[in-house]
């Protein structure tokens, strides 16, 4: 006589409490990221009652947004599986190119439209190198970051100057205590829902994921990163002329690649895959808002600078290690 056997099969993943409390929360690709920065946060507050100042807020604001408007174009590169490693160079290129023109009497709004023209001008470039003339984009860019540099060098002598404007430009243009986070969450609400909700988005995220069988599909691949190369310097060069305003001063030397892989560094940390096809915009900012954190609370416990760097390595790899766990879960559904 066959003797009958009743099993159970036990659900795969998690069970219990943790499956139905977090899996939900952990759906969300910024879900990790968004945990370690209220950790941080409050570790840094416990450690240090000046980390939750009003004017402490403002500085973690001020590192964070021209950083975080760099990593939104950053973001929408790294989808498409490109890269670029100029748009510190017109992070600092742009501000002159609007003192300029300025100065030789057009009004100031002006010279900032100008600016921003000439900023994606050099996208344009950094897109006809890499897509029309197939240079990959990390030796286009990085051979425009040099050229960049010189011209900024040689129009400014080295020597910075004083950011021109007026009482009520220089307010909304980044002057006032919040003014540059307020544009930079502006531009995140935009670009999340470009990303997110636009036909545009879903063709920059099948460029990245699957090159060939997008173009296969009717998505002109070329265009959309032509047009993404063009973004990330426009945004490059907003985020220069916004610090620029804020300081009061134009300085030869601001931004750079300590801009630019400050911006790669915040979206991959918000769980931007460097090899194309996923990303968030709202984890490029997270991912930003955790190294401003770790900055300026680490400033306040008077750690090293050496020691930062240190720190910032493992914080990356830690992320990284999350997000591609979590993605594995996500896949398996499981979360």
């Amino acid at each position: 006589m066959a003797r009958s056997i009743v099993t159970s099969e036990r659900p795969r993943g998690w069970s219990g409490i943790g499956r139905t409390v977090l899996a939900p929360f952990l759906r969300f690709r910024e879900s990790s990221v968004a945990v370690v920065v209220v950790l941080l946060g409050f570790y840094f507050w416990t450690a240090n009652n000046a980390f939750f100042t009003s004017d402490n807020i403002a500085t973690i604001s001020q590192l964070t947004a021209p950083t975080a408007i760099i990593a939104y174009g950053e973001t929408m590169l790294l989808i498409c599986g490109e890269i670029d490693l100029s748009v510190g160079q017109v992070f600092a290129l742009a501000p002159f190119i609007m003192d300029f023109v300025n100065q030789a009497g057009v009004p100031l709004p002006a010279s900032v439209v100008l600016a921003l023209i000439a900023s994606i001008a050099v996208g344009f470039l950094n897109g006809l190198f890499t897509v029309f003339l197939r240079v990959p984009s990390f030796v286009a860019t990085l051979g425009m970051l040099f050229l960049l540099n010189g011209v900024t060098l040689t129009i400014s002598h080295g020597f910075p100057v004083h950011t021109p404007g007026g009482a009520f430009f220089t307010a909304v243009m980044g002057q006032a205590g919040f003014a540059e986070i307020v544009w930079a969450l502006g531009l995140l609400g935009v670009m999340h829902l470009v990303l997110a909700h636009t036909r545009f988005g879903l063709h920059t995220i099948a460029t990245g994921g699957n090159l060939v069988g997008a173009s296969e599909a009717g998505v002109r691949v070329g265009a959309v990163k032509m047009a993404n190369f063009m973004l990330t310097s426009l945004f490059g060069g907003f985020a220069g002329i916004l610090e620029a305003v804020r300081i009061r001063s134009t300085d030869p030397l601001a931004g750079g690649t300590e801009a630019m892989f400050a911006a790669v560094v915040g979206a991959v940390i918000g769980g931007t895959a460097l090899a194309g096809g996923s990303g968030t915009i709202i984890g490029a900012m997270l991912g930003t808002l955790l190294v401003s954190v770790l900055k300026d609370g680490f400033t306040l416990l008077g750690v090293s600078a050496f020691t930062f760097d240190m720190i910032l390595g493992v914080a990356i790899l830690v992320a990284m290690v999350l997000n591609v766990r979590l993605s594995t879960l996500r896949r398996g559904g499981q979360v």
